[in-house]
């Protein structure tokens, strides 16, 4: 029975991490951060790494910590909250820097309806250069409105 514990809270945390993300990006990385994620707004940027990778760190950072915390005298629930924070942290790499910005040329083209509309509602978040004025500031789950073809 702890095992179903165990995956429903790794479950449920990555579901939370959405709405940690969206928090985080819209009034963190848009408010008194923005230095870190305003080359991220920027076209064209030249380099391999972008000042705000410096949130993929702070992100991991909780991740570690309950791992270590979590494994300390046998394996615990903090683990497992790690665990989900850690494959949070997965899709957002595939899908923010693989898949919508192509950083990586791994995924160039998709048909698939929900990662199309995940590329469409990102390329609205970024049609506005500056730090106000935004939208869209989830990463997975997005207003429906981005599905309709």
């Amino acid at each position: 029975m702890i095992y179903v514990f165990y995956i429903v809270l790794t479950v449920f945390v990555f579901c939370l991490m959405e709405a940690v993300t969206w928090f985080t990006h819209k009034y963190i990385m848009h408010g008194f951060m923005w230095y870190f994620h305003d080359d991220h707004h920027q076209p064209g940027y030249p380099h391999v790494f972008e000042k705000n990778d410096f949130f993929f760190i702070i992100f991991a950072i909780p991740s570690i910590l309950l791992f270590y915390f979590g494994t300390i005298d046998g394996v615990n629930y903090l683990f497992f909250i790690g665990l989900g924070i850690l494959f949070y942290g997965i899709a957002y790499f595939l899908v923010h820097d693989v898949l919508i910005h192509q950083r990586f040329k791994w995924f160039k083209r998709t048909n698939n309806t929900y990662l199309k509309g995940l590329r469409k509602a990102h390329k609205i978040h970024h049609k506005h250069l500056g730090k106000e004025d935004g939208e869209c500031f989830g990463m997975l789950f997005v207003p429906k409105k981005y599905f309709k073809m």
